[in-house]
């Protein structure tokens, strides 16, 4: 059963070009339900029944799975039984009769501006770990990059100059976001001050390495939002994406057009933030400019001495 997981994630890759992190999604999702059939004693994927299925959505349930989880579950397991179909592994359609289970749209969990700023004062530039810290933060909200998104910039990818960088998203599409006064000048720190103790090499690598010049793991940058969220005194469930998601809802709320930030975040649908305001702007520099509460802001009132 696990070599037949294996062919069909190569199989969606080779056709869909799924990145990394929704591939491991897949074969976690996937593993989860054969060791369940496993545990029912069923070892052969013709044994698969709608009953079965429905019981084991009702097992993710008792087990407290969110609604979009066992949704998202749903797609996985469709779509691999769809699979099965095509290479002649089974010759019926369990899922034929289930219905997709419907979940309720709710607003993603974001921060006012208020309690950003407070976030984002936590980390001390005086540090080389604070300024990595700070500047991380700074740039995260700044763009609404994803985390993973954050921790795989090359130096390469950032322009101080003309204030923009290079994201590589999802399905390896690029796209151009354009960040303020504020951060260029973080970053122009940071470069200068701190990422040379880590760095391996000069003008190359990662952007925000660790300590050991590496690249920095998702795990390891959700701890530092979490510490800095606590510090803060947020009571809310802050992680990386919460800051993704205030990013556009704080633009939008000052005025930017929904196509514009869809554009900067990459997303294909503008369903999510459409749950907050939909109002007209202009180009993506000149929305981000005129609506992002940190976009002509300058670093004010911090030590700019050296952290050796």
């Amino acid at each position: 059963m696990e070599q037949v997981i294996v062919s069909f994630i190569s199989h969606l890759t080779d056709r869909k070009g799924l990145s990394q992190r929704t591939q491991e999604a897949y074969a976690r999702d996937l593993q989860q339900f054969i060791t369940y059939l496993q545990s029912k004693g069923i070892d052969d994927f013709n044994e698969i029944t709608r009953a079965g299925i429905l019981l084991y959505f009702s097992a993710l349930k008792d087990m407290g799975k969110a609604p979009a989880t066992i949704a998202r579950v749903s797609v996985t397991l469709r779509s691999f039984i769809h699979y099965l179909l095509q290479e002649r592994f089974i010759d019926h359609d369990p899922f034929l009769t289930i219905e997709s289970p419907r979940i309720d749209k709710i607003p993603p969990e974001t921060l006012t501006i208020e309690e950003t700023e407070a976030l984002l004062d936590m980390p001390d530039p005086g540090t080389p770990l604070g300024l990595r810290d700070k500047t991380m933060l700074e740039l995260l909200y700044a763009t609404g990059i994803r985390v993973s998104e954050l921790i795989s910039l090359n130096v390469s990818d950032v322009d101080l100059q003309f204030r923009f960088l290079r994201c590589a998203g999802e399905h390896g599409k690029e796209r151009i976001i354009p960040f303020g006064t504020l951060t260029t000048e973080w970053l122009d720190r940071y470069l200068q001050e701190c990422r040379p103790r880590w760095a391996k090499e000069a003008g190359q690598g990662p952007l925000f390495p660790n300590r050991q010049g590496e690249t920095l793991s998702r795990q390891g940058f959700w701890k530092i939002v979490k510490k800095y969220g606590a510090e803060a005194g947020i009571s809310k469930q802050i992680t990386p994406h919460t800051l993704r998601h205030s990013f556009a809802v704080h633009l939008l709320q000052g005025g930017a057009d929904v196509r514009a930030v869809q554009e900067m975040l990459g997303n294909q649908s503008a369903s999510t933030i459409q749950l907050y305001l939909n109002k007209s702007g202009g180009n993506l520099k000149s929305v981000y400019e005129s609506f992002h509460p940190r976009a002509k802001r300058k670093i004010e009132n911090q030590s700019a001495s050296s952290t050796d």
